[in-house]
């Protein structure tokens, strides 16, 4: 396979702290194209939970309520979805998410923190996509202060490859 320099996607999805899945699509037509043999191999996915545009302090650490234990997790996906799914769904390029404690009287950054990720660097070659559109979707629980305004940021690193028409063809009916 023919490969490309290694380039960078960005996307970001609004969470908040309503307990409802929230998602975002990526349009990747630029990239890949099926019947035209060309395909996106997503080698690294680094992401960050973060206070949003309109938090009370943009892009740092979201605030817990006080005294008070909140997580949140993301996927990325080659469909769309309604809810999280597991990592047994073919869907799934990569999931992740946070559990936090904040034992203080206030509402502030958690003290503690536990995160986990499941991301094609974690696997030898990276993850193939042949769909033209993924999906970044997100759920987190109602412990996470208003006015963070819980926003989940991701950066894909990727690479352009081709593939014959039969094999990009039928990974991408795999994917949908």
């Amino acid at each position: 396979m023919a490969k490309s320099d290694s380039f960078f996607i960005r996307a970001s999805v609004f969470v908040d702290d309503d307990a409802t899945f929230q998602q975002t699509s990526i349009d990747l037509g630029s990239y890949v194209s099926a019947l035209g043999k060309s395909i996106l191999r997503v080698h690294n996915i680094e992401y960050e939970w973060v206070q949003g545009s309109d938090g009370a302090v943009p892009n740092t650490a979201p605030f817990v309520d006080a005294g008070t234990l909140a997580s949140a997790n993301w996927q990325l996906t080659t469909q769309s979805q309604t809810g999280m799914v597991g990592l047994d769904s073919k869907a799934v390029i990569g999931k992740g998410m946070i559990w936090t404690f904040n034992p203080d009287g206030a509402s502030g950054a958690p003290s503690q923190v536990y995160n986990d990720s499941h991301a094609p660097q974690h696997f030898s070659n990276g993850y193939l996509v042949a769909v033209e559109t993924i999906y970044l979707g997100g759920f987190a629980t109602d412990n996470w202060a208003e006015t963070s305004q819980l926003t989940c940021n991701m950066v894909l690193e990727c690479t352009v490859e081709t593939m014959s028409q039969a094999g990009a063809m039928a990974l991408s009916l795999s994917q949908q």
